[in-house]
């Protein structure tokens, strides 16, 4: 782990991969960073071996889609307003590698859905997968005037895709249909999920003296707005 100084604050690199640390331990080292040092932000990065060497840990392919989970569990941190603790436990000290860490979440705490987008706060919709903090105050302003449906949430910005499992708008589900089944839920996620993994394994991770400008169409969004 690195430390960088910066004009104003400090940032931090931790290392994925190069020890056998879980997910939870990473995550609450980070969480303790932001709540007693103030820092200005966590940077992870997946190991990757430029010497041959007995004394350094040897690893077939490089933890990127770990360090991207990772990356997202840190804004829930930052921004969502998640514990570490609420994230991962003893039990489940890894993220899924198949699920974004707010799915994985929603998956494990269905008793807290559904959110209705009209009568919500602030703080639970943003535990809603698919509404970002962007999102979130778009509909508190909205429905200071009016009560919301789904076509007002498409127009708002928010990912239905997801979403659609967690809320109801009045009462009502998306085509008046229950979604509150685990197992159904589930399947569609990880369908939405593959397809964008698919495009991700593609990804390699960039040296630091890599010059090579990307291209429309080779950005990858690590970390969505609308989680």
């Amino acid at each position: 782990m690195q430390n960088v100084l910066f004009l104003h604050g400090q940032t931090t690199q931790v290392m994925i991969g190069a020890s056998p640390e879980s997910d939870l331990k990473i995550l609450r080292l980070s969480q303790s960073l932001y709540q007693k040092y103030s820092l200005k932000r966590v940077y992870y990065s997946a190991y990757v071996s430029v010497n041959q060497d007995s004394n350094l840990p040897t690893l077939e392919t490089p933890p990127l889609l770990r360090e991207n989970r990772l990356y997202q569990a840190d804004w829930l941190l930052r921004f969502y307003g998640f514990k570490a603790e609420e994230l991962l436990d003893e039990t489940h000290p890894n993220f899924n590698n198949l699920l974004d860490p707010k799915c994985e979440w929603a998956l494990r705490h269905l008793e807290c859905f559904p959110v209705d987008v009209n009568t919500a706060d602030f703080y639970t919709l943003l535990r809603v997968p698919g509404i970002g903090v962007t999102s979130a105050k778009r509909i508190i302003r909205a429905r200071r005037n009016f009560n919301l449906n789904f076509d007002n949430l498409k127009g708002l910005g928010i990912v239905l895709k997801r979403a659609i499992y967690f809320i109801t708008c009045s009462g009502k589900y998306f085509n008046h249909a229950s979604f509150l089944n685990s197992a159904f839920i589930e399947t569609n996620l990880l369908y939405q999920e593959r397809r964008s993994l698919s495009v991700f394994q593609e990804a390699k991770q960039l040296s630091l003296f890599d010059t090579l400008k990307p291209t429309k169409g080779d950005v990858i969004k690590c970390i969505s707005g609308n989680l």
